[in-house]
């Protein structure tokens, strides 16, 4: 299907953050014994509106948190960060390693997009590769709810993209944080679940 002709042309899913060194049992957050099951279920739930979301000529676009190497190869790490998961150690997040990359279930994106902080949109190419990519909506998923989600939605918000916020395909460390944190996003974001949004992409699709 080509650009011009797709319904989906300006549309990108953006996955925020869905990567193998936070969900993987592999991974550094695994290694950690950071585990959530909201978490770990977010991959399959989403595999089928990418796939979705592909066949009908949107775009993925994923965020990558990337810990780039610093003096002697040694992670760049906030001191916020640093204390909050300790178990950090040199390799993990690392630009172009396994555990750097989006996980399996979701692969391949368009185009991948590596972040250091909360918002995809500080210090990155993200809205270079939305604006050159004609994107004008965005349906985001990804984690943690309250953090790099939130933070993106609220920056998209700001660049004026529609933003449609799937309540289902999000997840943190906590339910009820992860709840307060959808309801806060309202007035920035329209708010659906997965669900939903595929039964709107399948009839948009004809099928």
């Amino acid at each position: 299907m080509s650009g011009h002709s797709s319904p989906l042309r300006d549309t990108a899913l953006l996955l925020c953050d869905l990567q193998n060194d936070f969900i993987h049992p592999d991974g550094a957050y695994g290694r950690g014994g950071q585990k959530d099951a909201d978490i770990a279920a977010l991959p399959a739930r989403l595999a089928p509106l990418a796939r979705q979301v592909r066949a009908l000529g949107g775009m993925i676009v994923a965020t990558l948190f990337t810990l780039p190497p610093g003096r002697g190869g040694e992670p760049i790490i906030s001191p916020h960060l640093a204390k909050l998961r300790p178990f950090l150690r040199t390799g993990d997040f690392a630009p172009g390693t396994w555990g750097q990359a989006l996980v399996d279930e979701l692969a391949p994106a368009d185009s991948m997009v590596e972040k250091i902080a909360y918002s995809a949109f500080y210090m990155s190419r993200l809205e270079y590769i939305l604006r050159k990519s004609g994107i004008e909506r965005l349906i985001v998923a990804g984690i943690v709810t309250n953090g790099g989600v939130a933070s993106t939605v609220r920056d998209a918000h700001v660049r004026e993209f529609e933003i449609t916020l799937l309540s289902d395909g999000c997840a943190t460390f906590s339910r009820q944080v992860h709840d307060v944190s959808i309801e806060a996003l309202r007035p920035v974001a329209r708010i659906a679940t997965v669900a939903e949004m595929l039964n709107e992409l399948t009839r948009l699709g004809g099928t």
